[in-house]
């Protein structure tokens, strides 16, 4: 019987499991903007059988969140409630069979399209440009250069909220562009990928020529989610928010990337507020230019935080000298406003434009400190 006073905790409400159950679980090393908060209670199943008993003994009104890789991924400063399942190493096996590859859902990406080559099996190069995990991609539909995982699935198995395997077919999963209709809170555990026979040679080269091109043409090396917004029909979400002239703006340490404008950065002690909002702000200006709203195609999850973890991060930031700031524009337009996104009532912010522009690379704002002149910020 519960002692008299004792409150029950989510942990104290959870099925046995074989795997990791870590209560208040720091998520924002996890992801790859290495922001957001914590998980109420972290669960990595050992294998396909202890997560099955798990999600069949756990109570209906515990919410489940899945995670992989956490690469297109927002986790917001309040943290997430509830139960955050991640799949780790029972769920990363890769099979290459003689026309395809049955991978388990936590294998990366990357990974599953190195075995390619080797076993001469062409159509799957693709993955090499994607960073994430194959549970990842089958649940969005991911694609890069020209293929998305619904053109080469074969099938998907996943476990229901209720704790029962079930095998999907392509046509069952009724893909979309970066989307998929997956049972309401299934978790997808292995899929299988067909491919085609082909030169290897040939199949490394295209693997070779995609990672030079992500190398030139995107952040790969810095804190980012991958693309941040999806392409509207007919239009690059890159191009609009350069017609709007989000390129290099900065809110706190989150920067729009110089290098291609649908990635958002975080350039030093971001919070995940900061890249959210600024995300927010470009979308609000590229649908003022072009009359087109952005959607998201990073996953925004959890809470926000609470007005007291709000003031108390500001507070901390007074005292550290990082007090929030912005900057719009780049090269020779660059500006930098204080603060950001509202002045307090009744003042002016203060506006920088810069001298003329300088090779720089991300996160470099130009030595904008040559002059100065009063700009109202609506």
């Amino acid at each position: 019987m519960m002692a008299a006073g004792h409150t029950s905790t989510l942990p104290d409400r959870l099925p046995h499991a074989r795997g990791r159950l870590q209560a208040a679980a720091p998520l924002a090393e996890k992801t790859w903007f290495r922001v957001g908060g914590p998980a109420e209670v972290l669960f990595r199943p050992a294998d396909l059988d202890d997560l099955v008993n798990f999600l069949a003994g756990c109570p209906a009104d515990v919410p489940i969140t899945v995670i992989g890789a956490a690469s297109n991924l927002i986790v917001r400063d309040g943290g997430i409630p509830g139960v955050v399942i991640r799949l780790a190493r029972g769920f990363g096996c890769i099979r290459v069979e003689p026309d395809g590859i049955v991978c388990g859902a936590g294998a990366l990406d990357a990974t599953v399209a190195e075995h390619a080559p080797a076993a001469g099996l062409a159509g799957l190069e693709f993955l090499s440009g994607i960073p994430g995990t194959i549970g990842g991609a089958v649940a969005m539909n991911a694609g890069a250069y020209g293929t998305e995982m619904s053109d080469v699935l074969d099938w998907a198995e996943c476990v229901t909220r209720e704790g029962r395997v079930v095998r999907l077919a392509n046509a069952e999963l009724g893909f979309a562009y970066r989307h998929s209709t997956l049972p309401e809170g299934a978790i997808v555990v292995k899929a299988r990928l067909r491919a085609t026979a082909g030169d290897a040679a040939a199949i490394a080269a295209r693997m070779a020529m995609i990672r030079d091109a992500r190398e030139s043409t995107q952040p790969v090396r810095a804190r980012t989610g991958g693309s941040t917004f999806r392409n509207p029909p007919g239009a690059k979400a890159w191009e609009l928010i350069d017609r709007a002239g989000c390129r290099g703006l900065v809110r706190g340490a989150a920067q729009v990337s110089g290098k291609h404008a649908n990635f958002l950065l975080n350039t030093g002690d971001a919070t995940a507020a900061d890249i959210e909002g600024l995300g927010e702000e470009v979308r609000r200006r590229v649908h003022a230019a072009t009359g087109i709203m952005l959607e998201w195609e990073i996953r925004r999850i959890g809470h926000f935080p609470s007005p007291a973890l709000g003031r108390e991060r500001g507070e901390a930031a007074k005292r550290t000298n990082h007090a929030p700031k912005a900057w719009e524009g780049e090269g020779a337009g660059a500006k930098r406003v204080l603060p950001f996104p509202h002045p307090p009532r009744g003042t002016t912010p203060l506006t920088y434009t810069s001298p003329p522009a300088r090779a720089g690379g991300e996160g470099d704002y130009w030595g904008a400190r040559d002059r100065y002149s009063q700009e109202r910020i609506p």
